[in-house]
């Protein structure tokens, strides 16, 4: 089966090709590198030709507002116009724990905009919404840090690896559309503020954390609920102390 991967060179999008490429399926790691870009529709037909599906793992290399709303919007229309043509018949696409609830962040409105797109683009679909990921808390730490502080919400969490959320996929994109969407977490909750501070601690990192009720996520303040998955997840194998003893774990 021929399987196009956009987003196919990042952290998710490389690990995603490599497993569906070991389990005997044509892969397409579909980027401006390789040629192929959803912003301006550029090598997307020939990419797509004889596909029968399509996974989207882009990101948006902006978090501007007004950019990440630019962003996933001509991106998804220039791509499900593209499936339509080439007769796709499943697009699964990456998003987040929480979108729904999170409509105060520029962000998370481009991902909202992301999938109605998907909703209304007449191709079955499976919308994969995925918990935080442990490669990120290094980001999330250096964006909410004020000297040798880091302000951080002590909301609910449930982060999971990366490569939990790469097989996830794998095994979505091989199934059938659920015209819906299946969420995926990590098997550990924790107050975020607690969880960047074990971070730092494990990074040998002197900031300290300071919980803040009011400090923002992406723009949003959260409630304890907002990042955390419904009752039936898909649960990771990977817990905080399994991540970082990994020999690659991005720090």
């Amino acid at each position: 089966m021929k399987i196009v991967v956009i987003g196919g060179s990042g952290l998710i999008g490389s690990k995603l090709v490599t497993l569906l490429r070991a389990r005997g399926h044509e892969l397409i790691a579909a980027s401006p590198d390789s040629g192929v870009n959803t912003l301006t529709g550029e090598g997307l037909a020939e990419a797509l030709r004889g596909a029968q599906v399509v996974v989207d793992v882009a990101n948006s290399p902006s978090f501007e507002d007004q950019a990440v709303l630019d962003f996933f919007q001509t991106s998804g229309r220039n791509l499900l116009a593209a499936e339509t043509a080439a007769g796709v018949k499943h697009h699964l696409a990456l998003s987040v724990v929480g979108t729904d609830r999170l409509a105060e962040s520029g962000y998370f409105r481009g991902k909202i905009a992301q999938e109605k797109l998907i909703r209304e683009s007449g191709i079955p679909y499976t919308i994969v919404h995925s918990t935080q990921f442990f490669e990120f808390l290094g980001g999330i730490a250096q964006s909410a840090t004020q000297g040798q502080q880091v302000r951080m919400s002590a909301a609910l969490v449930q982060p999971i690896a990366s490569d939990d959320v790469a097989a996830a996929l794998a095994d979505y994109a091989l199934g059938e559309p659920v015209n819906g969407v299946v969420e995926i977490a990590g098997p550990e909750r924790v107050r975020l503020a607690d969880l960047v501070q074990r971070f730092l601690l494990r990074t040998k990192d002197s900031r300290s954390v300071v919980p803040d009720a009011q400090a923002r996520y992406f723009g949003a303040v959260l409630q304890d609920d907002t990042l955390l998955p419904g009752d039936k997840p898909r649960i990771g194998a990977l817990d905080f102390d399994a991540w970082f003893a990994l020999p690659k774990a991005p720090r």
